[in-house]
């Protein structure tokens, strides 16, 4: 009788060996190793409860898991967008126009840049955290300082108007109401997320945020002739603006470095001798 009985354990520890292996399979094909390792313990304590009910919670665990990520990922995509934009910015290149510029900004133009630069105070969040929800580079607010000193009403000769200097056709392009009535081209916020929006498409076309930059300036044909010329193709690198300045109008020549010397101001204005308010 001791043989018989002695099988009939041998036999019943298999089984069980063999359900615990099974469910803990389910565990590992879920994906989680905890739950593989989990779901055989509580089988041991409680033997009474088939295999299928630990694999059915684990299923539903597992589920309820990857809702839970669903629900949660937009905050952590913002989360994650704003710390990785406030780490991206303009390659500062280093060039005698750029030199001469934050010589021209810290002597005969040092009035003008610390009027712009207070003008900054009311508009620099907006259009920084704007930047930082795109995950462009910081260093483009100084792109508004450049076009219309921070001034939301400012008016060039050939009617380009407001913080970004849209002409009334490109605003209208970029989904700016611009009428007799309304002209959304003087609205701050609106107006910043038409020239984010264009500047963005810029940089998908040239590959460059100088690029990007110039063309913003002096139009997207301008400067895709000159690369095209100069270079013998479309798209290229920061450092290609610097190769083909010398196809570009003046005024382009001058865009970015300037744009980059009031950037490295900003950055550091104590350094040059402007206060912080």
């Amino acid at each position: 009788m001791r043989v018989p009985r002695l099988l009939a354990r041998r036999k019943i520890e298999t089984l069980s060996l063999a359900a615990i292996a099974a469910v803990s399979a389910v565990g590992i094909v879920l994906g989680n190793a905890d739950d593989a390792v989990a779901v055989p313990s509580v089988m041991m304590a409680r033997a009474s409860k088939p295999p299928l009910g630990a694999a059915a919670r684990t299923v539903r665990e597992a589920r309820a898991s990857r809702l839970a990520a669903k629900t949660a990922s937009p905050a952590r995509l913002r989360t994650t967008l704003t710390a990785r934009a406030r780490s991206i910015d303009l390659p500062n290149l280093e060039h005698p126009r750029v030199e001469s510029w934050i010589k021209r900004f810290t002597t005969d133009l040092r009035s003008s840049y610390a009027t712009d630069f207070d003008r900054m105070s009311r508009y620099g969040k907006m259009i920084s955290a704007k930047l930082a929800n795109r995950g462009m580079p910081q260093s483009l607010v100084y792109l508004a300082m450049i076009e219309s000193g921070f001034n939301p009403s400012a008016r060039s000769p050939v009617q380009a108007s407001g913080l970004w200097q849209f002409m009334g056709a490109t605003g209208r392009q970029y989904g700016l109401t611009v009428n007799r009535k309304v002209d959304e081209r003087n609205n701050p916020s609106r107006s910043t997320d038409a020239a984010l929006t264009y500047l963005s498409a810029l940089h998908d076309q040239f590959g460059s945020w100088y690029l990007a930059a110039a063309a913003y300036n002096s139009g997207p044909g301008t400067v895709s002739k000159a690369m095209k010329r100069v270079t013998g193709r479309t798209r290229g690198t920061d450092a290609d603006y610097y190769r083909i300045s010398h196809a570009l109008p003046q005024e382009t020549r001058d865009y970015v470095p300037k744009m980059i010397a009031a950037a490295r101001i900003g950055s550091n204005p104590l350094k040059y001798g402007f206060g912080v308010n």
